[in-house]
């Protein structure tokens, strides 16, 4: 969980002022913990209280907080950008990516701590940190999928008789 009073004093450690616009941004992230949301997203969900905040303000909004290392821009090969607060951890958690409906699970469970270990033994390399996603179906998607593929089946089958 994030602490709204150490992201403003991020802010102010940055020399930035909390304006309306930024305060509505972090705000939107404080209300959707473990959601990845994209700028057009934000945009959406401030439009709410904000009507006249433009996607440029979300933009800027965006960068000047990774910037301050407040949020994280994550990549999920979709072409866009999406953020989530930086949860300080010494280790990112790993992300299921569903390649049908795009939704983004979160795993905590830090699986290349072995990894880690065997590099720094073998090569001296200290890790920092690491970056690890899975591309697959999630269960509703899965489900679907071989539910459809049981009626393709079921059509073929009486086809064929």
């Amino acid at each position: 969980m994030v602490h709204l009073s150490s992201v403003y004093r991020k802010l102010e450690e940055g020399a930035k002022r909390l304006t309306p616009q930024r305060e509505l941004v972090i705000r939107i992230f404080a209300e959707h913990p473990g959601e990845h949301l994209s700028a057009e997203e934000v945009h959406q969900l401030v439009k709410k209280d904000f009507q006249d905040i433009g996607l440029a303000t979300v933009y800027r909004s965006l960068e000047l907080l990774t910037d301050l290392e407040i949020l994280n821009r994550i990549s999920f090969d979709d072409g866009r950008a999406r953020y989530e607060f930086n949860q300080e951890e010494t280790h990112r958690h790993h992300h299921l990516v569903c390649i049908r409906c795009g939704k983004v699970d979160e795993y905590g469970e830090d699986l290349l701590d072995p990894l880690e270990g065997r590099i720094l033994k073998e090569r001296g390399f200290h890790v920092l940190d690491h970056e690890l996603k899975f591309y697959g179906l999630c269960r509703s998607c899965a489900a679907k999928r071989e539910k459809t593929e049981r009626t393709e089946k079921g059509i073929k089958g009486e086809r064929m008789r």
